[in-house]
């Protein structure tokens, strides 16, 4: 499996000849970019900035053969579309192509008692290969291998993080959702959160564009 980090919290996965496209917010620029060679869209939360409304929208006119998974919110504001829009929730598992998920978790992480949290579900691929939270540090259960773990935005605690890479207990760390930290804040939360810091665990800052082999 390749893993190609975009902007905030979008990345392309591509296996064989399968090619997934999570999280398309409007922070990402490149977005419709990505979603327009993909098979398939996973969005974690209705969020803005994990999920392009209305891009997602025209890619599914553009693309007769696009699929998007996302949560009941999600699936409500783009509509059936033939079938082609999937609610998905904890416990259930897709398969696009050559590579498969499974849906883990229910909740957008705390802002503040005033704002509501929206559901939000994190997907776990090929037995562990990969895990991408969404807003939440929820464990999935099973062993991961590579876990994109976010860094920055209201919600996020660097202790929580912490926290969650130790119950998670990955075999590296790939940051996302970073963008609202600057180079010296990501550099910061990489030495407190990474191998020498708290959790003992790898941690990689990709710059968007960049493909890793899984």
């Amino acid at each position: 499996m390749k893993l190609t980090k975009h902007a905030h919290a979008c990345v392309t996965l591509g296996k064989d000849d399968t090619r997934l496209v999570i999280d398309p917010g409007t922070f990402t620029p490149d977005a419709a970019e990505a979603v327009s060679r993909a098979h398939a869209v996973l969005i974690t939360h209705e969020h803005f900035d994990h999920f392009d409304e209305k891009l997602v929208a025209a890619a599914l006119e553009a693309q007769p053969d696009l699929q998007v998974y996302g949560t009941a919110a999600v699936a409500a504001a783009l509509g059936s579309r033939n079938g082609r829009v999937h609610a998905v929730s904890a416990g259930d598992t897709l398969t696009v192509g050559s590579l498969t998920a499974t849906v883990h978790g229910h909740r957008h992480a705390l802002i503040h008692a005033d704002i509501p949290c929206p559901d939000n579900v994190g997907y776990l691929f090929d037995d562990g290969a990969l895990y991408h939270p969404g807003d939440a540090y929820f464990v999935p259960g099973p062993p991961v291998r590579t876990l994109l773990l976010p860094t920055s935005g209201p919600w996020t605690k660097l202790g929580e993080a912490a926290d969650f890479v130790r119950a998670v207990k990955p075999e590296r760390i790939i940051q996302i959702h970073e963008l609202m930290l600057s180079d010296l804040g990501q550099q910061s939360t990489a030495g407190l959160l990474g191998e020498n810091g708290l959790t003992g665990t790898p941690i990689g800052r990709l710059e968007p564009g960049t493909t890793v082999q899984l």
